[in-house]
């Protein structure tokens, strides 16, 4: 089996995977899992589409991961990671879909408009 190369993204975070045959370790820019995401959510989060096609100790996933924040980054881990899944096994995408996993978050920050104080908020309105 070849190396499976996948792109995941969310907000502003951008997920590189690497997927091969190996014993369960996933990197995460040279640091383990536990390491790069301290709490049980993350880690939770990005085991999940393995978790759900019962593949947690078949792969060793390498993943390159910049931009936005943690949870963004373990979202973005988490879609990569399904998407490579589905290409080892059609069958796995049955599973995955109905979970949300195969889609895209688009929901993205909204721009700050000129004359205003942020995206939506105004300046204090003053009538006289």
């Amino acid at each position: 089996m070849e190396v499976i190369h996948k792109i995941g993204r969310r907000k502003t975070a951008v997920a590189r995977i690497y997927l091969k045959e190996g014993s369960g370790n996933i990197t995460i820019n040279k640091k383990g899992l536990n390491d790069y995401f301290s709490t049980a959510t993350l880690q939770y989060k990005v085991n999940q589409p393995l978790a759900l096609t019962s593949n947690e100790d078949k792969y060793d996933i390498k993943v390159n991961v910049y931009g936005g924040g943690i949870t963004g980054q373990a979202e973005a881990i988490r879609l990569a990671i399904s998407r490579a899944v589905c290409e080892l096994d059609q069958e796995n995408r049955a599973i995955l879909k109905p979970e949300g996993l195969l889609t895209r978050d688009a929901r993205m920050v909204e721009r700050k408009k000129f004359g205003q104080k942020k995206a939506r908020k105004k300046f204090q309105f003053s009538k006289r």
